[in-house]
């Protein structure tokens, strides 16, 4: 056997395909390639027709099944069908997702899809599946495609370049801004309102006519968003003109209160509906964008259950065709202003809406622009796609126009034409060499059929050939001059805007502009109605309250457990808050509205609030503007408080004296509030009593005011504890109340020996002090 050599090239080794390259590097690169796609083709809108590639995929196959606003519906599964298989190789739910999208009228401020069946509600319900749902175009749909069967935009392979798609929608409809967009792609997001198409195209006209108008000029136009749900924009126009000379910023937008049934104009626009009995009601008629009513009442009604706003007693959704939801309030004396406020700060009825105008340029850069900027780019591109048709409709005619001149050659040589076809074998370079025809007009002839050799006919040719070279002759004019060119598409935007003027139902303006404040806060006491209470306690911490203010001098019997007694009672007003100080330090919060009535026993404080076990209550305050309160420890040191800095919004409390192990809160008492006079506050004292009978007095300057803390020593002690302390002015002097059942208080005005510097140990107190150390 002969030997064979084998010349066939050797396999390439897979591992020479192998860079060497920094890892970091290598990920960076990938990621950026990423990012980018995302940014280009998914999540950011196209300045020229405001859409992603999603939405134009969508329009596109639409169109191409001849799904026009005169057609009849078809299954919005034909239509995912047609978009995942040719041009969007997507998950099908997420390009349904967007097709619902354009045929809600609550999403879209000019909805491109024509939608049938259940493609879902303001409620925030989902739509059906595609399978049952049908749809078709929309005749702003359709503007915003006008031209592309006129060479206005280009077209590019699909993924699988099978088939051809358009780069962008050419049409003269200004969707990027009538219809805003939203999306989050890698590093970047969007978040452009909707607005009133007519306002667009104004300010786009005044720029055509005057290319170097201001933003202020742009901005007296463009009144600022108009969303799909209406609702109230209540920003000034400073601030909205500040936002879209940037193109980032927040808007407030509000709930609308409108009471169509009202008779009383103020009452209509208020959104109050007056009942019997001078009771009322609230109407909301329209809610925030991107707001779900469901979810919006749920936040009300949870409101109510947690009793976080007292004046409203119910809400209701009365909602048919139109949003009806009605709120009653808790009685007639509400405010209704107060009530609005209300729900304004801790609902969704008003919610503040990001503008981030971050969009792709001409040349698919992302870019965050103004409203001037946008406007002037999607001009430049209309002008780009008036040109194009405009070439395009001359190429037209100038075909037309040579068939034409050839038709009027036959019509003028007719018998010499028949006789050459009758006798030649090839008449048609007959025809050509003798009439000078070209290749096109001679075979046009050649296909002419004898019923268009009437004499009519060939008026027709002449009257058309006429009007192409009128036609032709302005098309050339309008391709030369740019200035015809701004005519041109200010007169074309001037016929698309009537079509949404402010009196058609579409173009009416949804959203008002009516400035207003940032909703006030409005305490928990406005909203309840102030009345006197006297607070009970009892020993064993239970606590009621009683309607008015008894006589606190009068020996009263009020009614206890068997083996329990009264252990603190005094004036407070249902408006109030009631402190609880325990012994471990800690301070609670309750409302005097809150309390149980006087009838039986009342409540034990720990189904109030969530007192540790074995921890004593030292006493209840009621809460005053501006008060003081004198914090001491067993330990004997101690400091001043604020009321307002322990007032606690939890039922845990707050801690505010820190205790060292084995100590308790031992004093709480009221403090003078600062004194504006400086004679006023040198006359202010403290004097502190140990369990070891000494006595201490010092100013009330020495102690400093903290929020939390151990504070400072009042008192030194070599054993046992502080007893007692209490605030005095020094000028009417140190009075305590006498033993037995008297009641008699003595007043000591000579201090002179027990006025030391704070820390002292001090000194045994007058003769007469009670035993039991304590002032009272």
């Amino acid at each position: 056997m002969a030997d064979s050599t084998d010349t066939d090239t050797p396999a390439e080794d897979p591992f020479d395909q192998i860079v060497n390259a920094p890892f970091d590097a290598a990920i960076s690169e990938r990621y950026l390639i990423y990012a980018m796609s995302t940014i280009t083709a998914r999540s950011l809108p196209d300045l020229r027709d405001g859409l992603k590639p999603v939405h134009r995929r969508l329009l596109w196959a639409m169109r191409q099944l001849k799904l026009d606003p005169s057609s009849g519906y078809k299954k919005c599964a034909r239509v995912v069908g047609d978009v995942i298989g040719k041009y969007h190789p997507h998950g099908d739910q997420s390009v349904y997702d967007a097709m619902v999208r354009l045929a809600q009228t609550f999403s879209l401020r000019y909805p491109l899809v024509d939608g049938q069946g259940n493609f879902g509600n303001i409620d925030g319900d989902n739509a059906a599946a595609y399978r049952y749902t049908e749809a078709r175009l929309t005749k702003t749909a359709i503007e915003l495609m006008q031209g592309l069967d006129e060479n206005a935009t280009d077209f590019k392979p699909t993924y699988n370049g099978e088939d051809e798609e358009p780069e962008v929608m050419p049409g003269l409809f200004p969707n990027l801004l009538a219809n805003g967009a939203s999306g989050i792609a890698v590093g970047m997001a969007t978040s452009i309102p909707s607005h009133n198409a007519a306002e667009v195209i104004d300010a786009a006209m005044l720029l055509i006519d005057e290319p170097r108008a201001t933003h202020e000029q742009l901005m007296q136009i463009v009144q600022g968003p108009d969303f799909a749900t209406g609702g109230v924009l209540v920003d000034s126009r400073e601030t909205i003109s500040t936002a879209y000379a940037s193109g980032r910023g927040a808007l407030r937008v509000r709930a609308r209160f409108h009471a169509a049934a009202s008779k009383d104009a103020a009452d209509r626009d208020a959104g109050i509906e007056r009942l019997p009995n001078g009771t009322w009601q609230l109407v909301i008629s329209e809610i925030p964008y991107q707001v779900q009513k469901g979810k919006l009442i749920e936040q009300i009604a949870q409101l109510i259950a947690d009793k976080k706003l007292p004046i409203l007693d119910d809400v209701r959704d009365e909602s048919d065709t139109e949003i009806r939801i009605v709120l009653v309030p808790k009685s007639r004396n509400v405010d209704p202003e107060d009530l609005k406020n209300a729900l304004y700060r801790l609902t969704d009825l008003e919610t503040r809406f990001g503008l981030n105008m971050n969009v792709l340029d001409a040349n698919r850069v992302p870019k965050v622009m103004g409203i001037g900027e946008v406007l002037r780019e999607w001009l430049a591109h209309q002008i780009e796609v008036l040109v194009r048709r405009s070439q395009h409709r001359l190429e037209k005619i100038d075909a037309r126009l040579e068939l034409l001149e050839g038709y009027i050659i036959a019509y003028l040589n007719l018998d010499r034409i028949i006789e050459i076809i009758r006798t030649e074998d090839e008449p048609k370079p007959v025809m050509m060499e003798e009439f000078q025809l070209t290749d096109r007009q001679a075979e046009a002839i050649l296909n002419m059929r004898l019923r268009s050799l009437r004499k009519l006919e060939e008026m027709e040719l002449r009257r058309e050939l006429d009007e192409l070279k009128a036609e032709r002759e302005e098309l050339v004019k309008l391709l030369e001059s740019p200035a015809r060119q701004r005519t041109r598409l200010k007169r074309d935007l001037t016929k698309l805007r009537a079509g949404y003027a402010e009196e058609t139902e579409l173009g009416r303006r949804r959203t008002s502009l009516i400035e207003a404040a940032p909703a006030r806060e409005i305490a928990l006491e406005a909203f309840i109605e102030r009345e006197p209470v006297t607070v009970i306690l009892s020993k064993r911490g239970w606590i009621k309250a009683m309607k008015g203010h008894a006589d606190l001098s009068a020996k009263t019997d009020y009614k206890f457990k068997e083996g329990d007694a009264q252990a603190q009672v005094f004036h407070a007003q249902t408006t109030d808050k009631i402190l609880v100080a325990t012994a471990n330090g800690r301070f609670y919060t309750i409302g005097a509205d809150k309390l149980p009535g006087a009838r039986g026993f009342g409540e034990p404080l720990g189904t109030m609030i969530d007192i540790e076990a074995g921890n004593d209550i030292l006493t209840l305050l009621p809460v005053t503007p501006g008060g003081r309160m004198l914090l001491a420890a067993s330990t004997g040191k101690g400091f001043l408080c604020k009321m307002e800095d322990v007032v606690a919004e939890t039922r845990k409390g707050r801690g505010v004296v820190t205790l060292k192990p084995g100590a308790r809160l031992q004093v709480v008492r009221l403090a003078p509030q600062d004194a504006a006079d400086e004679t006023l506050a040198k006359d202010q004292y403290v004097a502190v009593v140990g369990e070891n009978r000494k006595l201490v007095i010092f100013p009330m300057s020495e102690i400093p005011e903290m929020a939390k803390g151990q504070g400072v020593t009042l008192q030194r002690f070599k054993d046992g504890g502080l007893s007692d302390a209490v605030c005095f002015r020094l000028s009417e002097g140190l009075s305590w109340t006498m033993g037995g059942d008297s009641g008699r208080v003595r007043t000591e005005t000579d201090l002179t020996q027990w006025r030391v510097a704070r820390g002292a140990a001090g000194r045994l107190p007058p003769q007469g002090f009670p035993r039991n150390n304590r002032f009272d």
